[in-house]
């Protein structure tokens, strides 16, 4: 296993949890806002995407590997500060998925929230977003940097100690 990113934080509220992730990156906070908010380098991170980049606008993402179409709706924005959507219910509950962005020296602070989430489907989603944070980098320079189904697997094993079953 190469180097491993720290782990997301897992929050109880209530009945459910609350997965936060929290990465520096050495790109100018631009860059990563434009690998959070444009179709083109969406694609290349995380999945294929369509935006409305307004509030009550639509996100929809479609990862073709699973052939599973995510439709949220933008519910916060800030540019290039602060972006939230809607993951509706269907693996999971309906949640909230939030990134906040802070300048910091050459680079920013990237901090990832998504909220409403129950045991089973918290391992899986722990596991995929750490993955696919890994890839954010690349996007943020405008590389393809796909997600892998080897590494997500290999990743999820490090969140069985710390993901309540």
């Amino acid at each position: 296993m190469t180097a491993v990113e720290p782990l997301g934080q897992v929050r109880r509220t209530g009945e459910t949890y609350e997965l936060v992730f929290e990465r520096r990156l050495a790109r100018p906070i631009e860059k990563v806002w434009a690998a959070l908010t444009t179709p083109e380098r969406l694609a290349d991170w995380l999945a294929n995407a369509e935006i409305e980049l307004k509030v009550g606008g639509r996100l929809e993402l479609y990862w073709e590997a699973h052939d599973y179409r995510m439709r949220g709706t933008i519910t916060e924005l800030d540019p290039p500060y602060l972006i939230a959507w809607t993951w509706p219910a269907d693996q999971h509950p309906a949640s909230v998925v939030r990134w906040e962005l802070t300048p910091d020296g050459d680079g920013c602070r990237l901090r990832l929230i998504q909220n409403n989430l129950n045991g089973p489907s918290l391992l899986g989603v722990a596991g995929g977003w750490h993955t696919h944070l890994e890839c954010l980098p690349g996007a943020a320079d405008g590389l393809n940097t796909p997600w892998r189904a080897e590494r997500e697997r290999e990743i999820a094993k490090l969140y069985a100690d710390v993901v309540p079953a």
